[in-house]
C-alpha cells in the first residue's frame, strides 16, 4: 500500500513522457552535431580567408575551435542525460570555464591587435578580462566544491 501511494501519479504515464522526453533529446543531440559539424567546415574555410592569416586568422581560428568545443561539451552533457539520467551541474560549470576563456582570449587578442584603442575602450576590455577572470576563479571553485561533495566518505 505504501508503494502505490509513493508511485508518481500523472495524467500521462510516465513512460510515454520518458519516450517523448528522450526523443527530443535525440533530436537536439543531432542538431547539436549537425552545428558542430557546420561550424567546423565554416571555421576551417574562414581560418585560410582571413587576410592576413598571421595574427587575425589564427586568433579567429582560436575563437571559432573554442565555440565549436563549447558546442561539443553540451552535446557531451545531452548525451550523459541518456546515460545518467540527469543533467549534471560539472559538465556546465566546464563550458562556463571554457566560455569564459574563450572571452578573455578573445578580448587579450584584440588588446594586442589594435595598439589605436582610446583610453575608455582600453580600460573597458582590461575590466572586461578581469571580470572573466573572476567568473573563471568562481566556477573552478564551484567545480571543486561539487566534486567535494560528490566524494564518498
Amino acid at each position: 500500500m505504501a508503494a502505490e501511494k509513493d508511485k508518481e501519479h500523472s495524467i500521462v504515464p510516465l513512460k510515454y513522457v520518458d519516450l517523448v522526453e528522450d526523443i527530443f533529446h535525440a533530436a537536439l543531440a543531432l542538431a547539436l552535431l549537425g552545428i558542430a559539424i557546420g561550424a567546423f567546415f565554416y571555421s576551417v574555410k574562414r581560418l585560410f580567408d582571413t587576410s592576413p592569416f598571421f595574427p587575425n586568422g589564427m586568433i579567429q581560428g582560436v575563437n571559432d575551435f573554442l565555440f565549436i568545443v563549447i558546442i561539443l561539451e553540451i552535446l557531451r552533457t545531452v548525451i550523459s542525460r541518456f546515460t545518467d539520467g540527469v543533467y549534471q551541474l560539472d559538465k556546465f560549470l566546464i563550458i562556463g570555464v571554457i566560455a569564459a576563456v574563450r572571452h578573455i582570449l578573445t578580448v587579450g587578442a584584440s588588446l594586442t591587435l589594435e595598439s589605436g584603442k582610446s583610453n575608455d575602450a582600453f580600460h573597458r576590455a582590461i575590466y572586461e578580462m578581469g571580470l572573466n577572470a573572476g567568473i573563471v576563479v568562481l566556477l573552478v571553485f564551484a567545480i571543486f566544491l561539487s566534486k567535494t561533495a560528490h566524494r564518498k566518505p
